[in-house]
């Protein structure tokens, strides 16, 4: 089984914009497909679609991970 490498959207000098795939953000959250839809779902984990290929971007990881972790903390 191959690994994909995340895609780069290019933005300007120096910027670039990481879009994950549904099996990396499993990998990197440790959870099952089912799950990282769920949280697509019900817009807790934001993405977006390219023709049928869904896609999250790194920031929204990110901003989901913070927001999890801040909710614990209260």
């Amino acid at each position: 089984m191959t690994t994909r490498q995340p895609i780069e959207l290019h933005q300007g000098p120096g910027a670039t914009q990481e879009l994950l795939t549904v099996p990396q953000v499993m990998a990197r959250l440790q959870l099952g497909r089912s799950a990282v839809y769920d949280l697509l779902r019900t817009r807790q984990l934001a993405s977006i679609t390219l023709g049928r290929a869904r896609r999250i971007p790194a920031h929204a990881l990110t901003d989901f991970i913070r927001t999890r972790l801040d909710q614990e903390a209260a």
